[in-house]
């Protein structure tokens, strides 16, 4: 018990004074200042209701006012009022009647006491939600006991110095309404009740917890609109109320939650328009979801004030109308914008953020133009007829005064002559230089070129060697991507750096700063410097691509014997490593919410890259080690268009050897195999290449595809792509299909880990359909990466 808690009364003498001004018909009990005793009466009445024939006798009227308690045993043509919670009336009661209900009251209070007495205020309040439940399958509240001192160590609760924090119960499909005691609880910092089955309307109460600083409640179906006391939540910084059954707008007084950095409205029935204000007044925002409802109107343009924001604005399957505001472009760049079927309108700007953007952003609004989109604007559209296409023809011939139409007058034949002499005499003249400089080039390549005259008389059309050299000197500088990049070649070198890992594309270095900047280099090489200039074009348009689940690529340094490539360093190392448990930096086991994220995010940035530029990239080596995993595990795609600038680069022979061999294509086994006994190498990235790639050069999309799809069936088996059986090994596709037609059950596939998790076989079957779909032996059977990411985001899952 607190120091200075009120003391739980343990009998009725203790609950106040009592005063007794005559014997007779009636008694009168005043004013008992005991709150706590008034809740536990009526939380007990509702458990044991009074006999029939004591609620004959009197009336129990009871009155809640500020801390008070009032109960009035009196006779006398006393009527309940509208706000008093009643049992029964009687007009006259005799004194043996008055000892017997007394008596009766005891013990009711008594049994009251000894239910609850032990619980502090906080307890009881909680020990209130938990009564109010209309189900609790899975018995999760079952350690809530009354008979504790407090509730520090019931399911769900985090205290701190006796005080409630933090209530978490997701996902045990409790039922009831959403209890309104929480804005009781003065030290609530966090609820999570996401996934279960809570109904109603929000309660204003909730909002008197003004220490909130997270709220989730997804996956509920809680209805009516958003109060707008919601302002009284200053702390708050999530707010997630997705998946439910919200209506109405959203209140404009959510802007005053300055500290807000995550909020999901998604996959509700808000309505009216956004308000004005997300980008002055929540100026801490990293994330906006406000996706699958029915807002209207036009873009706020102050959404583009949000530096703040990372990952996905999604705005998407709205009925948002107008054009896209330009102010979005001030969005950092590796935020991705998805304003897909809207009913938007205009030209798409090009600017900042909204550049390079790949139209898998934009579609589902049939009035938006531009690129990328293949709608041209109308006032770009090719061989128009229209008099509006050409604005500054007449649209009709000039006619004379009595209405013909006059006639063209054509050029004179000495102007046709002059003209037809000049072509001729600048034909001649550039004929003339042309044959000039050819016969001095070829001078000096047989060395016979005059020594006074130096070498600028020979530079007509060839390229002096100096002036390669010169190119080459200019590139022994860093090479900044974008305009965030705050270090130099001269940082690099001083920098501690650490051996990541080799592979046939060079090796990775880990190289941390003086000021503390972790950074990724790659090492491709020496050779190749005869191709900068390709070099160049191609790593410049892949340092363009900024998307939240894509490495970015920072920086470049070319010279004549050396190439490095400086990206983002991505903190948890791979996903190979976390799915099979080694050593690494990621060591829990990773949940399925979890799991059902980073299959999104990769769908996500695969997709993006498919659909981004009129070269459709592929990556063409798709496989874990080649997603990384962030901060927050969010997947990453790394070693993007890696192949081809190592190819461009070059290097030593042994370097190209070892590239060879990783990068030669081994087909999936489709039988099974015995285990080799010999050292034949086999790659790791062979188990995820499609079937095709062992007869087709060029890499396809749907190569990726299969890739992803394998990714899939990995991090739900737990397996690695090889799996064995016995004394023979066949690939994860041929044994997940295997496992199919002997009907062995879903646990048998299924990680351990998974296997655990029956509330989400729903989801895993569903994700084991699409990845089955992924790698079908037909590659026009597989469906493209924007579908399967459109089929991920239908789950329901709350794993963004």
């Amino acid at each position: 018990m607190m120091a200075g808690a009120p003391t739980m009364a343990r009998n009725w003498q203790e609950l106040g004074q009592w005063r007794r001004p005559f014997f007779g018909n009636h008694m009168r009990v005043e004013r008992i200042r005991v709150r706590q005793a008034w809740m536990e009466f009526k939380s007990l009445c509702k458990l044991k209701p009074l006999p029939y024939f004591f609620s004959s006798l009197l009336p129990y009227c009871f009155s809640q006012e500020s801390d008070s308690l009032s109960l009035n045993l009196s006779g006398e043509g006393k009527s309940c009022k509208t706000h008093l919670f009643c049992f029964g009336f009687a007009p006259t009661v005799t004194f043996l009647e008055m000892v017997l209900v007394l008596v009766w009251l005891g013990f009711l209070l008594s049994n009251s006491f000894s239910l609850v007495g032990s619980l502090n205020d906080e307890g009881f309040a909680l020990f209130s939600f938990k009564q109010s439940l209309r189900e609790d399958p899975e018995r999760s509240l079952s350690n809530w006991n009354s008979s504790d001192e407090n509730p520090c160590s019931w399911n769900g609760i985090t205290c701190r110095e006796e005080k409630v924090v933090s209530l978490s119960i997701p996902k045990k499909k409790l039922v009831g309404f959403l209890p309104s005691v929480l804005g009781s609880l003065s030290a609530l910092r966090h609820v999570n009740l996401r996934n279960n089955k809570f109904f109603g309307t929000l309660p204003v109460e909730l909002f008197d917890a003004r220490g909130l600083q997270s709220l989730i409640l997804n996956g509920n179906s809680l209805s009516g609109s958003v109060p707008p006391e919601i302002w009284k939540l200053g702390y708050l910084q999530t707010l997630d109320l997705s998946n439910n059954l919200l209506n109405g707008s959203i209140p404009t007084s959510l802007v005053q939650c300055k500290r807000l950095k995550i909020l999901n409205l998604s996959r509700n029935n808000f309505t009216g328009f956004l308000p004005v204000g997300f980008g002055t007044g929540l100026i801490a925002l990293e994330k906006l979801d406000l996706s699958f409802n029915r807002f209207r109107g036009s873009i706020p343009t102050d959404i583009g004030n949000l530096s703040s924001l990372q990952g996905t604005v999604d705005l998407s399957h709205n009925l948002l109308d107008g054009p896209i505001p330009a102010s979005l472009g001030n969005l950092p760049e590796k935020v991705y914008i998805d304003l897909t079927y809207n009913n938007l309108s205009g030209p798409i700007p090009q600017n900042g953020a909204l550049v390079n953007r790949g139209p898998t952003a934009f579609i589902g609004n049939p009035e938006l133009c531009g690129p990328p989109l293949k709608n041209p604007c109308s006032s770009d559209t090719p061989g128009a007829n229209s008099p509006s296409s050409f604005p500054y023809l007449p649209k009709n011939p000039p006619q004379t005064s009595d209405g013909k139409t006059e006639k063209r007058r054509g050029l004179s034949k000495g102007v046709v002559i002059a003209i037809v002499v000049s072509d001729v005499i600048g034909i001649c003249l550039v004929g003339l230089l042309f044959s000039y400089c050819y016969w001095r080039v070829s001078d000096c390549r047989n060395g016979k070129d005059d020594v006074g005259k130096g070498r600028k008389e020979c530079l007509c059309f060839g390229k002096d060697e100096s002036e390669t050299l010169s190119e080459n000197v200019e590139q022994y500088d860093l090479v900044p991507l974008d305009s965030q990049v705050g270090f130099d070649l001269d940082d690099l070198l001083k920098a501690s750096a650490f051996v990541m890992g080799k592979s046939g594309n060079g090796i990775v270095y880990k190289v941390v700063l003086e000021d503390g900047l972790t950074l990724a280099v790659r090492r491709l090489g020496e050779g190749g410097s005869q191709r900068y200039k390709e070099f160049k074009t191609e790593v410049e348009a892949i340092g363009k691509l900024r998307h939240p689940n894509i490495v970015s690529l920072r920086a470049y340094y070319w010279s004549v014997d050396e190439k490095l490539l400086i990206y983002d360093y991505i903190l948890n190392g791979n996903l190979g490593t976390a799915i099979h448990g080694k050593s690494g930096m990621v060591s829990m086991p990773l949940s399925w919410y979890v799991r059902l994220r980073i299959m999104k995010g990769i769908a996500r940035g695969l997709a993006y890259l498919h659909e981004f530029s009129p070269k459709k990239y592929v990556h063409g080596d798709l496989k874990p080690n080649n997603i990384l995993l962030g901060q927050n595990l969010e997947a990453q795609i790394s070693d993007f268009g890696l192949g081809r600038l190592a190819d461009i680069a070059g290097g030593s022979p042994m370097l190209q050897s070892n590239r060879m061999a990783s990068e030669k294509p081994q087909p999936p086994q489709h039988e099974p195999t015995e285990i080799p006994t010999s050292n034949a190498p086999m790659t790791s990235g062979s188990w995820y290449q499609a079937p095709e790639a062992l007869k087709i050069v060029k890499p396809s999309q749907k190569w990726d595809v299969y890739s992803y799809g394998v990714i899939l069936l990995e991090m739900i088996s737990g397996r690695s792509p090889m799996v064995q059986v016995g004394t023979s090994r066949m690939d994860i596709v041929q044994w997940i299909q295997l496992c199919i037609e002997e009907k062995k059950p879903l646990s048998d596939v299924l990680d351990a880990i998974l296997a655990r998790d029956s509330d989400n076989e729903e989801e895993m079957v569903a994700v084991l359909k699409i990845a089955l779909a992924c790698v079908q032996n037909s590659p026009e059977s597989r469906p493209s990466m924007r579908h399967v990411s459109d089929a991920l985001n239908r789950l329901t899952t709350s794993s963004d």
